[in-house]
């Protein structure tokens, strides 16, 4: 799926609008729920009506994002892929085109973000950087 990003957002909204990254997560963490099952959960907004969550699924769907059946009258949602595959590939796709498009002015970019880093992520970047250099 080819999204267009949100750069304000974090998480998940950087992909997503607010209401859809909720409903994402929801269906990510509980699949194969009706509308009225996802209302429920995100029942804290009083605001929400059936209708404004059956547009945003079904549009997620339209984007490819869930695949919806019918168990008799009611339509069951599930995402097409796990969260953690979405996220994989949606951050692969992201880091090479910024490496594409801004080459070491994004990588020195990401090298100051590490300054925080976990010694594990460190130590696993290292073993990376070794393995690509004795790959050329």
């Amino acid at each position: 799926m080819k999204k267009k990003l949100n750069f304000n957002g974090r998480g998940l909204e950087l992909f997503f609008g607010p209401l859809e990254a909720r409903i994402m997560d929801i269906l990510w963490t509980v699949p194969d729920l009706s509308i009225k099952d996802v209302q429920a959960r995100l029942g804290q907004d009083k605001d929400l009506n059936f209708n404004t969550v059956m547009t945003v699924m079904n549009r997620l769907v339209d984007k490819g994002m869930l695949t919806k059946s019918a168990a008799g009258r009611t339509s069951i949602f599930r995402p097409v892929e796990s969260k953690e595959r979405f996220l994989e590939s949606q951050s692969k796709e992201i880091s090479h085109n910024l490496v594409e498009d801004f080459g070491p002015l994004v990588v020195s970019h990401m090298l100051d973000g590490l300054d925080e880093a976990d010694p594990e992520l460190l130590d696993k970047l290292e073993q990376k950087i070794k393995a690509l250099k004795k790959g050329r």
